[in-house]
């Protein structure tokens, strides 16, 4: 069937057909509701393949992320499709495993026009990439903004967030509060050296002490790792009341891993992370977290993105945009909320 014989069978141009098909506003709905009959009579498909041939879209957008399984890229994954639906855009996720050789792997599929723009989580690519990120289709990078370009940034407030969680341990009590990141007193600059940083604040805005033994890093942001790092703090002879991790799910191994010395949480160490997933809502204790509004992550990205498809080959006339979420601490019961 063609969109030629459904105009036939409808008694209408085969311009009108497509308004139908394409939601066209200003399709009478007598007119609109004999179409679509006729599409439902003729059982008539939509050449996909077709209508992207002529319009150089696919109606398609990639995601690019770390890891696909970590509870905070699935929920930011969430977030973005259905932010894209919004736009009448799908959604199709790449999985990186957080090496620069997997982000470009996800550039490559966007240059190939599998995707008509790409939202790219980079922990691989640094600055001396920059070069690869000048391409003739839209890119919007999740993270900070460590690149120069035309490409856009929607960030997460992470020296902000950090500073705000440590301050929080502060306000419940505590003075010995330790950190559970990524190894962040390297020259890099990622998640774990700017969320260290706004813990470096946090602790010097309240005149306490930075402890060098309180700081225990960990390879992987996983639950295990978490818990692993949380019985050598508690091994290691150092005093501490309260912790601030560099994620949630980190986070929840740490609760798990306290409880595995005997720590009580909140009554003795006090715990908050850092994305606010909905799992730490039911760990026991559930999770204080720092909440940097998924929602208005993802809408912002797609926006961007559909912003840049909408001027179609004047991108390098904009200006690179960056945006900062904002965020709000969520006090549950591992900082006795």
């Amino acid at each position: 069937m063609t969109i030629q014989d459904v105009a036939r069978a409808a008694g209408v141009s085969a311009m009108t057909v497509s308004h139908v098909i394409n939601d066209h506003p200003h399709v009478k709905s007598e007119t609109r509701e004999r179409v679509l009959r006729a599409i439902a009579d003729l059982d008539y498909r939509v050449n996909v393949a077709a209508r992207n041939l002529r319009t150089g879209r696919t109606g398609t957008i990639g995601l690019a992320v770390p890891e696909v399984d970590r509870p905070y890229y699935g929920q930011l994954a969430a977030e973005i499709i259905i932010a894209a639906a919004r736009h009448n855009l799908k959604v199709a996720i790449e999985q990186t495993g957080a090496s620069r050789e997997g982000e470009l792997d996800a550039l490559a599929l966007s240059r190939n026009r599998l995707y008509d723009g790409l939202i790219l989580s980079t922990v691989g690519l640094g600055p001396a990439d920059t070069d690869l990120l000048k391409v003739d289709y839209p890119i919007v990078i999740l993270g900070e903004r460590i690149f120069d370009g035309p490409v856009d940034h929607v960030a997460m407030p992470n020296v902000e967030g950090a500073r705000a969680a440590t301050a929080h341990l502060i306000e419940r009590g505590c003075r010995r509060i330790a950190l559970i990141d990524g190894g962040a007193q390297g020259d890099e600059v990622n998640v774990s050296s700017l969320r260290y940083t706004g813990y470096r604040q946090a602790l010097e805005e309240a005149g306490l002490a930075f402890d060098p033994r309180l700081v225990a890093p960990t390879e992987q942001f996983t639950m295990a790792g978490g818990a692993a790092a949380a019985r050598r703090l508690a091994d290691g002879g150092a005093d501490f009341d309260g912790v601030f991790c560099v994620t949630d799910t980190v986070a929840i191994g740490v609760l798990r891993g306290l409880a595995d010395r005997g720590v009580r949480v909140p009554d003795q160490v006090k715990v908050i992370g850092f994305d606010n997933i909905a799992e730490g809502a039911y760990s026991v204790p559930s999770l204080s977290s720092i909440d940097p509004d998924h929602p208005l992550m993802a809408g912002t990205a797609v926006d961007l993105l559909v912003g840049r498809l909408a001027r179609k080959g004047k991108q390098k006339q904009v200006a690179a945009r960056e945006f900062v979420s904002r965020f709000s601490v969520v006090a549950r019961e591992s900082t006795g909320g």
